[in-house]
């Protein structure tokens, strides 16, 4: 089987190569892949990666039942660094990772090693130790979630932590070659295609570049069909959207009558959701795609971290909004006369 993205013009190659006698992870007589070590490996040579680089690589993909596909999904479903796949190179790592079961006692990564692999907690607890003042001391703990063991596979550094499970846990793992050739190019692909887009939103000029790219790397992208309602008045704020591509409508319900009116149009570039969410109200409108419409998507907890510098500019959108309120209706209103 084999398949192409395209990713800024850029065309990804996948070349899938699937045996039907692949050993299982779970047999007692499975021979991990070769490049599977709980011990220390003797040396790791940089692979730079260039964004000319197509994604080709033949590989055994790891069977799993259809149970098991469910937990890795699950698994995965709240981890960063897979938000920014699309779903065919979500299915491309998920296929890659394979199941490992854990004893308690046992070191998965220990300080200073090289890497290996990527991991995934499915369930079980592990506690992270780092290195303070010359001695371990545990910082963390992994509770039937979370991940870890990324940052040595991106930057060719040994371990900076040592991770003990507690009790049996249950692992996916993620090798070292097809970690950094999918989720690192992919990242570094989304980076470029949204650099140029963000830089010319004059919201966030306010950000320094590396704060923009961190926000490239949180940002969601989300499509929407024309009549689709994305955000609705009245209801719990929990995203902020950047228009990508398409035009959306503004509607508010008037105080009188009860019946949506149009308060104005967005299109490529333009934002909506912020208020709802600095103020910690309700959505005081609601905004519907009027074409066809990709959103660039941050959530709450992602905006709250990365958009504090542009906090003031957004507030001062209120006038902006209260003014058309004002032409719309030829009365005095507020936004907060919209929640209530």
């Amino acid at each position: 089987m084999s398949g192409s993205v395209s990713d800024s013009g850029q065309k990804m190659t996948l070349t899938l190569k699937i045996e039907d006698n692949a050993p299982d992870p779970d047999d007692p007589d499975y021979v991990p892949p070769a490049n599977f070590s709980k011990g220390r490996r003797a040396s790791v040579s940089a692979e730079p990666l260039s964004m000319e680089d197509d994604i080709t690589n033949d590989r055994v993909i790891h069977p799993k039942t259809d149970e098991q596909r469910k937990r890795l999904q699950v698994a995965v479903k709240d981890i960063l660094i897979f938000k920014s796949l699309d779903q065919e190179q979500r299915e491309y790592v998920l296929d890659a990772m394979f199941e490992k079961t854990v004893p308690s006692g046992e070191k998965v990564i220990e300080l200073g090693d090289n890497g290996d692999f990527f991991y995934v907690v499915d369930s079980g607890k592990l506690d992270c130790y780092i290195k303070i003042n010359g001695e371990e001391k545990k910082v963390l703990t992994y509770d039937n979630t979370g991940a870890f063991g990324e940052l040595a596979l991106m930057y060719n550094t040994p371990r900076a932590a040592t991770i003990i499970a507690t009790e049996e846990c249950v692992l996916w793992a993620l090798d070292r070659t097809t970690f950094r050739q999918l989720v690192l190019l992919t990242t570094m692909k989304k980076r470029e295609m949204y650099e140029e887009f963000l830089n010319a939103i004059p919201l966030l000029q306010e950000l320094e570049s590396y704060e923009r790219m961190n926000l490239a790397d949180a940002l969601v992208t989300t499509q929407y069909k024309a009549g689709e309602t994305i955000i609705k008045q009245g209801d719990e704020a929990e995203s902020f959207f950047i228009i990508e591509k398409g035009t959306c409508e503004v509607k508010i319900k008037d105080t009188h009558t009860n019946e949506e009116v149009k308060l104005t149009e967005l299109e490529r570039g333009q934002y909506f959701g912020e208020l709802a969410l600095i103020y910690k109200k309700p959505r005081a409108a609601s905004v519907i795609a009027s074409t066809d419409v990709s959103c660039a998507v941050l959530d709450i907890g992602a905006f709250e971290r990365l958009l504090g510098p542009c906090v003031e500019i957004m507030q001062r959108n209120v006038s902006n909004y209260e003014s058309k309120l004002t032409e719309l209706f030829g009365e005095q209103l507020s936004i907060d006369d919209l929640r209530r």
